[in-house]
């Protein structure tokens, strides 16, 4: 590869004269390209720093999200090979392979047969005819699997005993695939390095739009992705049933409240023409979400309230039109309509004051009668209850309502539900 001197010159020339330097516009155009072909996965793809390694022979990802290439092959794929690429390592970023081998306790013997099983999972899965990945591409057939199975049986059932595999020294596809360290990866979040709670918010934002996507009808979403999404936001434990409960039981409530009201007449006003009867009314619940945004809540924490809003919206039946969404901290920033936890702002990150929130979704119009309060509980509470408005509070982190040497209560008329942080 690059022996021709004649070729090598151009390449060098393309380049600025730094034979070292990316092809930036090559780059950029296979990143477009494989947004356009998975539009779900364009928020990960461009999140992505890349990193020039020379004589890497290939291309890796590591755990903060960063993707080395070396500039020589970048010149010798086309756009079509290197998107291709990118989108089967961001495949290895948003399904957390590096997490899942840790979690299962892959070691330095182990990382190539994961790297191929993690590959077999999601090559398995690019459905798409204009995907062209270099090299030999590893799909469950090869290890000898069933298609449509996770890494973790493909590890356990499948036959690496392959002529031409990796060896578990080179670079294959990096530690965000199998969660072992290669000597040219960056330390931390320098370089455009992604802290956990981004990656947190990425994926889960991945997700719902695989999801929403999927139900569009404007392409073809393959099941993998769609199983990997729904298990990424769907409610795991019980805490999420209870969650769910109690805003049922808040619905419910509002939704009980008939009564009789002159605004449309009786259909029985017919019989008595000369007497103006009252129609008995059902009032249809509003439902709003409160996300707190304040500095004391984590980037993870900040990940587990995006996933519950997409909980609400998926697993509660309340009508997507009807849920609305306040990021707040000492100030309400942002009250929107969603029809998806992506296109939730959670901007903030000063003071916490949710009574401060409570009294601003208090003035939408309409009023909220079922309000859904996530927070850490690090905050003061308004001493009475709002009225009109049953009030659920998701208290997210495993102490709840303390931190900074004061102990937070939650208030007595409200529905509290502990979400478990290690959940």
């Amino acid at each position: 590869m690059g022996t021709d001197p004649v070729q090598a010159e151009r390449r060098t020339n393309r380049r600025g004269g730094d034979p070292s330097a990316l092809d930036l516009h090559k780059v950029a155009a296979a990143r477009l390209w494989a947004a356009a072909r998975h539009p779900y996965l364009a928020s990960a793809l461009f999140a992505s720093t890349v990193v020039a390694v020379p004589e890497l022979g290939g291309a890796s990802v590591d755990e903060a999200w960063r993707l080395y290439v070396d500039p020589e092959v970048v010149d010798e794929w086309t756009v079509a090979e290197l998107g291709s690429l990118m989108v089967h390592h961001t495949g290895h970023l948003v399904r957390d392979h590096a997490g899942r081998a840790r979690t299962l306790g892959v070691d330095h013997a182990r990382a190539a047969d994961w790297a191929l099983a993690a590959d077999a999972e999601i090559n398995d899965d690019l459905v798409h005819p204009d995907l062209r990945l270099p090299g030999e591409v590893v799909l469950p057939a090869t290890l000898g699997c069933e298609h449509g199975r996770l890494a973790e049986e493909y590890i356990n059932l499948g036959d690496f005993h392959m002529p031409d595999r990796a060896h578990p020294d080179e670079p294959g596809c990096g530690s965000g695939a199998d969660a072992q360290p290669r000597p040219w990866e960056l330390a931390g979040d320098a370089g455009g390095g992604l802290p956990p709670g981004e990656r947190e918010l990425l994926a889960c934002q991945t997700a719902s739009r695989v999801l929403d996507y999927a139900k569009s009808g404007r392409g073809r979403v393959a099941t993998g992705w769609q199983r990997w999404a729904e298990e990424r936001l769907e409610p795991r434990v019980d805490w999420r049933r209870v969650l769910a409960a109690e805003i049922r039981k808040g619905i419910t409530t509002v939704a009980g409240r008939a009564d009789y009201s002159y605004r449309r007449p009786s259909r029985r006003a017919g019989s008595s023409p000369q007497v103006v009867l009252p129609a008995l009314e059902r009032p249809v619940p509003e439902v709003a979400v409160l996300c707190d945004t304040s500095g004391s809540m984590e980037d993870a924490d900040l990940a587990k309230v995006l996933a519950e809003v997409e909980g609400l919206l998926r697993g509660v039946g309340v009508g997507r039109s009807s849920l609305r969404v306040l990021a707040v901290d000492a100030a309400v920033h942002t009250t929107r309509r969603v029809t998806s936890a992506s296109l939730v702002e959670l901007v903030g990150g000063g003071g916490t004051d949710m009574s401060v929130g409570i009294e601003g979704a208090a003035r939408l119009r309409p009023r909220p009668s079922v309000l859904v309060v996530l927070t850490d509980g690090m905050t003061p509470w308004p001493a009475e209850a709002p009225k009109g408005m049953e009030v659920v509070i998701g208290l997210i982190g495993a102490e709840g309502g303390t931190g900074g040497g004061q102990v937070w209560a939650t208030p007595a008329w409200a529905r509290v539900v502990r979400v478990d942080h290690a959940a």
